[in-house]
C-alpha cells in the first residue's frame, strides 16, 4: 500500500511539473500589451477581455498588467469626462450671464420705447431728433435683433444642458461598471488565492 501511495504522489508531482513547464511559454508569450489597450475605446477593451480571457470554474483570469492598463484607461476616461463637464458648466455660466445682460438690455430698450411713444411731438434719441415712424422702426429692429440673439443663446443653453446631462449619465454608468468590475475581480482573485493555497496545503499533507 505504501508503494502504491508513493507512486501516486510521484505521478501527481510529475503532472504538476509538466503543467508548470507548459504554462511558462504561454505566460512569456502574453507579456506584450494588446493594441486595443492603447488605441481602443473602453468598451472595446472590455469586449477584448470578455473574448480573449479564459473562464475556469466560473472565474476569469486577467493578467495584472492588462488589469492595471484598463484601470488607468478608465480613470483617464473619467478625468476627461469630468473636465468636459466642467467646461460645459463654465460655458453654461457664461451663457446665463450673457442672457441676463441681454434681458437687461432688452428691458431697457422697452422702457425707452414706452417713454418715446408718450412723446408724440418731439422725439429724441441719443440727442438726435427724428420722426415717430423712423424712431419706432429703429427701436423695433433693435428689439427683433436682440430677440433673435436671445433665442439663439437659449437654444445654445438648452443644447449644452442636454449634453451635460448625458455626459453626467455616461460618467455615472462608467463609474458603476468600473466599481462592479473591480469588486468582482478582487473577489475572484481572493477566491483563487485561497483555492491555490488549499491545494498546495493538501499536496503537502498527502506527502
Amino acid at each position: 500500500m505504501k508503494t502504491i501511495h508513493l507512486i501516486k504522489v510521484a505521478i501527481t508531482i510529475f503532472t504538476c511539473s509538466c503543467s508548470l513547464f507548459l504554462e511558462i511559454p504561454i505566460a512569456i508569450g502574453q507579456t506584450t500589451m494588446p493594441e486595443v489597450m492603447d488605441t481602443g475605446k473602453l468598451a472595446d477593451q472590455f469586449n477584448y477581455i470578455h473574448e480573449r480571457t479564459r473562464i475556469y470554474e466560473n472565474y476569469r483570469a486577467i493578467r495584472e498588467d492588462i488589469f492595471q492598463k484598463m484601470r488607468g484607461n478608465a480613470m483617464d476616461s473619467l478625468s476627461a469626462a469630468k473636465l468636459n463637464i466642467d467646461n460645459l458648466d463654465r460655458l453654461l455660466l457664461e451663457s446665463n450671464a450673457e442672457i441676463d445682460s441681454l434681458n437687461r438690455g432688452l428691458q431697457k430698450t422697452k422702457d425707452e420705447l414706452a417713454l418715446a411713444i408718450k412723446n408724440k411731438n418731439n422725439l429724441s434719441f441719443l440727442g438726435i431728433t427724428m420722426s415717430k415712424t423712423y424712431y419706432n422702426t429703429i427701436m423695433w429692429l433693435v428689439i427683433i435683433a436682440l430677440t433673435v440673439i436671445l433665442v439663439l443663446l437659449f437654444l445654445t443653453f438648452s443644447r449644452n444642458r442636454t449634453i451635460t446631462v448625458q455626459l453626467r449619465k455616461d460618467l455615472n454608468e462608467v463609474r458603476e461598471e468600473f466599481d462592479e468590475y473591480r469588486k468582482s475581480s478582487r473577489e475572484r482573485y481572493e477566491k483563487l488565492v485561497v483555492s491555490h493555497f488549499n491545494e498546495i496545503k493538501r499536496l503537502k499533507e498527502s506527502r
